[in-house]
């Protein structure tokens, strides 16, 4: 093993994924001051609402704008363009592939900070049981449906049934919590409203107060309790297999410990249990990389890119982490 290979291999990933996230959380939300931009088709939550600040903006705000065109506009240039843009996003998110997620979401992020004071606290998390978890998971892919449905339907008329108001024409913009909590990092409160210009705009911003209640309270009492409901992280899993980045595992030298799903923010049951698929990259999964560092067993769980490995389980590194844990624990105690 290289020198290289094998200081990734034990690499504090805790500290790194710390400071990863803070950079791309800082370029994301503050990069159009100093005039980073990386486009509007970008496959994690950098909020159009943030618009001075902005170091990107979220493909969900683009995708709703775009299919809220008559069905006739399709077979002109906007299906053109349509094609465009979700090609862009779709080049976007293979390059990480659901590492938006666990690395560069401001929203993954500020779920993580809140799970960090909780444990300050000295709090317990809460856990799902596993009826409801079953349940949960379609709650994204239900309001992925929805944000692509509304929008079509304020332009055209489906199935018969009559057109939506323009007040819907970015139906899950309005309710994210992303589009109050990221341009306030920035000091724009704007956002924190309610619209009292029509029963529309009345329910719909009034929802996203609520949300966003829910966000902060139910990040506090579970790890990533967002991204359970998040439809942007159903639109990535369909596009997920032939990502560059894959989280692979060697079922053979699993000892079925779990460790790693102890060690996963999203309670993943199949990161233990299953010993037959290679790919284990689920719907949930954030490709945070925490099984890997977790995994005592050499070469069973690792992280892919391209047919290359970049960071593997092996039982040095596992070793060494633990001490570091165990150090960190004595250094909060005292």
């Amino acid at each position: 093993m290289s020198n290289l290979k094998k200081k990734i291999n034990n690499m504090n990933l805790v500290r790194f994924r710390f400071w990863f996230q803070i950079v791309a959380f800082l370029l994301i939300v503050y990069g159009g001051y100093i005039g980073f931009d990386l486009g509007d088709k970008l496959p994690t939550f950098a909020c159009v609402y943030n618009s001075d600040g902005t170091g990107g903006k979220c493909y969900l705000g683009m995708l709703q704008h775009d299919l809220n065109h008559h069905w006739e506009t399709f077979l002109g240039f906007a299906g053109y363009a349509f094609s465009i843009s979700l090609g862009m996003f779709i080049v976007w998110f293979w390059l990480l592939n659901k590492a938006w997620c666990g690395f560069v979401c401001p929203l993954g992020t500020m779920q993580d900070w809140i799970t960090a004071f909780r444990k300050k606290l000295k709090i317990r998390f809460s856990q799902y049981d596993w009826s409801s978890r079953a349940k949960i998971k379609s709650i994204k892919w239900i309001l992925l449906i929805l944000l692509l449905i509304i929008p079509v339907m304020i332009s055209n008329s489906v199935f018969g049934l009559p057109t939506l108001p323009n007040g819907l024409s970015m139906p899950f913009c309005d309710i994210c919590p992303g589009r109050m909590l990221i341009p306030a990092f920035t000091g724009d409160f704007g956002q924190f409203y309610i619209d009292f210009s029509s029963k529309t705009e009345i329910v719909m911003t009034t929802l996203g107060m609520i949300i966003v209640g829910l966000f902060l309270v139910g990040s506090f009492i579970k790890k990533r309790f967002f991204c359970y409901f998040c439809p942007m992280a159903a639109l990535q899993y369909t596009f997920s297999k032939p990502a560059l980045l894959k989280l692979y595992k060697d079922g053979s030298k699993c000892t079925k410990c779990g460790d790693c799903y102890r060690a996963c923010d999203m309670d993943i049951l199949e990161i233990a249990d299953d010993v037959t698929s290679k790919n284990l990259v689920t719907e949930d999964c954030t490709l945070c990389l925490k099984c890997v560092a977790a995994c005592p067993e050499e070469g069973c769980l690792e992280a892919n890119f391209v047919g290359k490995t970049i960071f593997e389980s092996t039982k040095e590194g596992f070793i060494i982490r633990m001490a570091m844990d165990k150090k960190r624990e004595l250094n909060e105690q005292h």
